[in-house]
């Protein structure tokens, strides 16, 4: 089974936005590799959709963006 951990970081600007991606990321990369853990962000921020994605896809994670509910919600996984 895997884990799912949300993150809700509306109403964050970028830089801050990745910031914050960036190190939920590294703080559970193994558990993200090993495909125990999905994290989720849940964002209001459309700069935030692209440099959130791109970031993890360019250290081989798996990305998904979609649009829910006025927010977009960003799950990486391994």
């Amino acid at each position: 089974m895997v884990d799912k951990i949300e993150f809700d970081i509306c109403g964050q600007i970028c830089p801050s936005t990745l910031l914050i991606a960036l190190k939920e990321i590294n703080t559970h990369s193994q558990r993200i590799r090993d495909g125990a853990v999905k994290l989720s962000f849940k964002t209001d921020n459309r700069d935030a959709v692209v440099t959130i994605p791109e970031s993890a896809s360019n250290m081989g994670y798996t990305v998904h963006v979609a649009k829910e509910d006025g927010c977009y919600l960003i799950e990486i996984s391994g």
